[in-house]
């Protein structure tokens, strides 16, 4: 494959950033910014769990994911305007973000409240689900500090990275034009300290080979500890 963008080397995060408190008005928000892909993050704290929960004497943490009309280089329908209901991508993806946050958030300590995680791509180049993780994972820590409870609910910050296979090499933190022609195409979601939450990989054209997989993991968990270094240093330490 030709140099990548921007010159970057092959296990290079993309250029990071996280922009606290974006929508000052929700009770945690976030600007993540990887690369060409940008994702609105907010965390919205309600009153109230769903049906099957009322009796649990816990809250709740869900997602909703989608992407604007021009995020992309050609439009891209409105989900809400095409009759259809939601595709199964984007139910797929909302899903990731919810049960990825749930497995380090103590829901017992939160009583009978629900967040609901909005992730709004502003724009996309690869990598849409990973960004609106690590972006989620800051606006949620915020919205619960500011319950201000005896012990934060979240064990744990939460990362995410995309990464694959593309001219039988490994390549880290994929962009669209990347993603579009790996051999192999895969998505982790680590708990803060190292701790596997799911491993997301798909052989597009032939099989990929156990040493690979161990490979890219080992290659995953490093470039998600730096994006838990940049969370920290976002949330003040």
């Amino acid at each position: 494959m030709s140099e990548r963008n921007g010159g970057r080397g092959t296990t290079q995060l993309r250029p990071t950033r996280i922009t606290r408190d974006y929508l000052p008005h929700a009770e945690g928000s976030c600007l993540i910014e990887m690369g060409n892909t940008h994702v609105v993050c907010t965390a919205t704290i309600s009153h109230g769990v769903p049906r099957w929960l009322k009796t649990a004497g816990q809250g709740w943490v869900t997602a909703e994911y989608g992407m604007l009309p021009r995020s992309t280089e050609e439009r891209v329908r409105r989900e809400a305007a095409a009759g259809g209901g939601q595709s199964g991508r984007t139910m797929e993806i909302q899903r990731l973000i919810g049960r990825a946050l749930r497995t380090v958030t103590d829901l017992s300590a939160l009583g009978e409240l629900t967040v609901t995680l909005d992730c709004d791509v502003l724009r996309a180049d690869g990598g849409t689900r990973c960004a609106s993780i690590n972006g989620a994972a800051v606006a949620l820590w915020d919205a619960l500090d500011r319950l201000r409870l005896r012990k934060h609910p979240m064990r744990a910050l939460v990362g995410a990275i995309s990464l694959g296979l593309v001219d039988g090499g490994i390549l880290m933190d994929l962009d669209y034009r990347e993603d579009s022609v790996a051999e192999t195409d895969m998505n982790v979601v680590m708990a803060e300290g190292g701790g596997l939450i799911e491993i997301q990989g798909t052989a597009e054209r032939a099989p990929f080979a156990r040493d690979q997989l161990d490979r890219m993991l080992d290659l995953a968990a490093a470039a998600i500890a730096k994006i838990n270094e940049l969370q920290r240093k976002v949330l003040g330490g």
